[in-house]
């Protein structure tokens, strides 16, 4: 062959999944644009930080992170330097004025231009920051999933189904950097579901910042130009139930949905749904009535749970997990007593428990006089954590004996010769497989053994293999 090899690239990835996906996208316009995935920073010609400002200390990290890559720039003539997602749309020029090195600052609604943004770097005489106040309404690229993708797994796939969120809860930064709520084309979603299908997926989530509200804004779109037949409803049942019946498709789930938006036709599309799993993402932040008051909320914990209640009435062996925040500004150990109370009769499977950190230019951040002090939070949070374990364990303890259809993800990261799988309720299962087993395939394994968060298990069958293509690396020569 002839030519020079291609230029490399790095992409690192903070945050959560929309930054994940996000990130596939990157690549995807990357590999497009004639780049190849390098195998260590060392090899690669640009890195892309994707950033995310939800985390604690993600401000320091990410300044840290761009100290250590200097001296990797100036080691090599023509190494480029991206910095993409949450805070540097919150940051903006900041970034380019603390690390001078930096070659691209872009931001959470210009995904579509990277590609272009590098390349116009390599002649610019100064760092290019290009951050969008919102997203271009008129542009199909303001979707990640409209874009070409590097997805790391052949047998899933992130499908966004909005961007944006309408919600202004007073701990998130959400709202700010990734602007309104905007729901993709009902049909665009079904269509790309359907390619994937083609092309061998058998497991979609379904994206959104505030999930379950997904198509109000069409109706409401539709009702202004004068459809009379639009209601001013969500579309997200509906769109559940057509995702779940794409041919090839045999898992369907979604993240994150908003507990003041769960409406019964969601459940009843859950339950009616075979392809949709039984696993709700419930958050509830605080069970404290005047806490939630304080967030912006919208709902009490006696709605949560009564809501909760009708979840598992009508979708049999649900699995539940949720989002609580420990030590919000003026929490009371009354206020918290209510957490636990809420939280121990909501039974969770699972619970994402985080000690409350301020977030710049959230109305949170500004209630300094009410913190909590640091000791007493963490204190209230190891306190909840013993609850969350209980109700865990005795969730998993339940399905000792049970056989489950697993979705094979790959071998274990302790042992090899464990094959790690997932539930249709989520839950992790390893088993030691009496032949190889590809990533992908599915399996049914009985449940011997329970642990607060996995599940062991014993090999019975394996139910199907995967049909997606393989990604083979091609070395250049």
């Amino acid at each position: 062959m002839s030519g020079d090899a291609p230029r490399s690239y790095v992409l690192r990835t903070y945050g959560c999944q929309m930054n994940e996906h996000d990130s596939e996208r990157i690549a995807g316009l990357l590999e497009a644009d004639g780049l190849v995935r390098a195998a260590s920073e060392d090899d690669a010609d640009v890195v892309v930080l994707n950033t995310c400002c939800i985390r604690e200390n993600a401000d320091n990290k990410l300044y840290g992170n761009l100290g250590h890559l200097k001296p990797w720039k100036e080691a090599r003539a023509g190494r480029r330097i991206v910095v993409a997602g949450c805070l540097a749309q919150k940051d903006r020029e900041l970034v380019a004025s603390r690390a001078r090195h930096v070659d691209v600052v872009m931001g959470t609604h210009n995904v579509h231009r990277a590609a272009d943004l590098l390349r116009e770097s390599i002649d610019a005489a100064a760092p290019i920051t290009e951050i969008l106040d919102a997203a271009v309404i008129e542009d199909r690229a303001m979707f990640p999933s409209a874009l070409p993708a590097r997805r790391e797994t052949g047998y899933n796939a992130w499908v966004t189904i909005q961007i944006g969120c309408d919600n202004n809860c007073a701990f998130c930064i959400v709202p700010a950097v990734r602007g309104v709520e905007i729901s993709r084309p009902y049909d665009e979603i079904v269509a790309e579901v359907r390619e994937l299908a083609a092309g061998g997926v058998t497991e979609v989530t379904l994206l959104g910042q505030n999930v379950n509200s997904y198509g109000r804004d069409l109706q409401l779109a539709a009702r202004q130009a004068g459809d009379g037949e639009a209601r001013l409803r969500p579309l997200f049942g509906d769109l559940l139930r057509d995702v779940g019946a794409v041919d090839g498709i045999r898992r369907v789930r979604y993240t994150s949905p908003h507990p003041k938006d769960m409406r019964p036709e969601t459940f009843a599309a859950m339950a009616a749904t075979d392809a949709v799993c039984e696993h709700l993402h419930y958050p509830l932040q605080s069970g404290s009535d005047r806490v939630l008051s304080l967030m912006h909320r919208g709902y009490t914990g006696e709605r949560y749970l009564a809501k909760l209640a009708d979840a598992r009435r009508v979708i049999p062996d649900l699995a539940v997990s949720t989002d609580i925040i420990v030590g919000f500004p003026g929490e009371t150990d009354d206020d918290f007593e209510r957490t636990l109370e809420v939280a121990a009769a909501a039974e969770y499977d699972f619970a994402y428990m985080f000690i409350f950190s301020p977030r710049p230019g959230t109305e949170a951040a500004g209630m300094e006089a009410d913190f909590v002090d640091p000791s007493v939070a963490g204190e209230r949070f190891q306190r909840l954590k013993v609850v969350i374990d209980r109700s865990a364990l005795a969730k998993h303890e339940a399905r000792v004996g049970r056989v489950e259809d697993v979705l094979i993800e790959g071998p274990s990261k302790r042992n090899p010769d464990v094959v790690t799988g997932r539930t249709r309720q989520n839950k992790l299962v390893h088993f030691a497989p009496p032949f190889p087993i590809r990533t992908g395939s599915y399996a049914t394994v009985e449940v011997t053994r329970a642990a607060p968060h996995h599940l062991e298990g014993r090999f019975v069958d394996l139910l199907a293999e995967p049909t997606h293509k393989v990604r083979i690396p091609v070395a250049s020569m």
